[in-house]
């Protein structure tokens, strides 16, 4: 087949958000063609990192996918810029879409905002392509929820006419989140459309990191990978790692490697604290993540307590926490909690650091096989629901026709399946 994805922000494989093409590079190696077309100017750097002045785009080929950067309308802030280019990708998306000579077969737009799917529908119905829609945040409820917009003004309305439409002509909308049943029939669709392929990562990339003996070292090392934004509550965990100083626990060592726009303020959080049981490092390339995870004993994440997350989370750290085969921490509340329903670490309720502290505390105490013994658990999680190899076996079945298909077997993990460990 030949398989065109829209998603604005995906990233090569060496920097952050690499869903698109990990799934991509499963793809053509079972002999699809596949393009992605993405953004030249990365939402991370706030740079142009990839179209060259005087060009509108490049071309770029990946381990056997191709790559189209667009030139973007740049921006430094979460203003009507951003907008601005968001809307720039979808027009130009669309132009060059439209003078390319091959036709895709599918068309994947991706919801991280969804005229990246306005897009990909366009250009379904102008190729006569099968238009599926990857939904990563559901827009407009995110931004509701997050006092962004209000629930019946005039933006959030376009917003939810926009998503109906592309509900209705999605042949089947792939959620990352696994229980939006209620959400997608109350826009009047039928739940029998989703497909829940959830974030994932592939089990090689982690070869090189040791086995874990749940010895409990000196210093006892938890860290967190990931982005730095408020939405992590990462000021939670400085919180516990506050207490645990105050309580002479001097054994544990918080580490915390990446990057974000709250970067700043909670390093000036730890100063504050006097945190001398906690360390800041540089956002790495992903590539080299497994090389800093090999330093930990336990891994940490901290949700805000939101009801978005009724409808569960789809978390790339902890795709990558579950892989390592190490406990994890985990302080939030969400109806999709591996962590608690795969007995893979130590879950408590969001922003509560004394919870997360006392938590911190029981997993110290704990015996290195019972340590180990979690972090198998979440091992073999992390291979039933997030190898990346399972994910693209589900989003091939779901992409090629049934008629098509070596045998019989249902292109996706059931939603009964997915309630039976949440």
């Amino acid at each position: 087949m030949n398989i065109w994805i829209f998603n604005h922000y995906a990233d090569p494989p060496d920097r952050q958000a690499t869903r698109s093409y990990d799934l991509a590079k499963q793809l053509v190696a079972r002999g699809h063609r596949v393009t992605i077309f993405a953004a030249g100017f990365n939402h991370y750097s706030r740079k142009e990192e990839r179209i060259r002045p005087g060009e509108t785009y490049r071309e770029e080929h990946i381990n056997g996918v191709r790559f189209i950067w667009l030139k973007t309308f740049p921006y430094r802030r979460n203003d009507w810029n951003r907008i601005l280019n968001m809307a720039s990708y979808s027009w130009r998306a669309f132009r060059l879409g439209s003078r390319f000579a091959d036709a895709p077969d599918a068309t994947i737009g991706v919801c991280v905002h969804p005229l990246a799917g306005l897009t990909a529908s366009l250009l379904a119905w102008k190729k006569r392509s099968r238009f599926f829609y990857e939904v990563t945040d559901l827009w407009p409820e995110t931004l509701i929820a997050m006092g962004k917009l209000r629930r019946k003004g005039l933006p959030a309305r376009t917003l939810r006419a926009l998503e109906k439409y592309l509900y209705h002509h999605a042949e089947k909308i792939i959620m990352l989140l696994g229980h939006t049943q209620e959400y997608v029939a109350a826009l009047g669709e039928s739940p029998e459309k989703i497909v829940w392929i959830p974030n994932g990562a592939d089990l090689s990339r982690f070869a090189s990191l040791p086995s874990y003996d749940g010895q409990l070292s000196d210093p006892f090392i938890i860290m967190y990978t990931g982005g730095f934004l408020r939405s992590n509550r990462i000021d939670v965990i400085l919180e516990a790692a506050s207490i645990q100083q105050v309580r002479g626990r001097h054994r544990v060592r918080f580490v915390f490697v990446g990057d974000g726009s709250d970067k700043e303020r909670l390093t000036k959080m730890a100063q504050q604290f006097s945190l001398k049981n906690v360390e800041f490092r540089a956002l790495v390339p992903k590539t080299e993540v497994v090389h800093v995870m090999t330093e930990a004993d336990a891994f940490i994440l901290s949700l805000t307590d939101s009801p978005l997350y009724k409808y569960g989370i789809s978390l790339n750290k902890m795709c990558d926490y579950l892989a390592s085969g190490r406990p994890i921490l985990f302080a939030g509340d969400s109806t999709y909690n591996p962590i608690r329903d795969a007995a893979a670490g130590i879950s408590v309720p969001p922003e509560d650091a004394t919870a997360l502290s006392e938590a911190i505390d029981q997993l110290t105490s704990l015996t290195a096989e019972e340590r180990v013994r979690m972090g198998q658990n979440g091992l073999k999680h992390f291979k039933k629901y997030h190898d990346i190899h399972v994910l693209a076996d589900r989003l091939e079945r779901v992409l090629v026709p049934r008629e098509k298909l070596p045998d019989p077997r249902s292109y996706a993990t059931p939603l009964s399946d997915l309630n039976s460990i949440s």
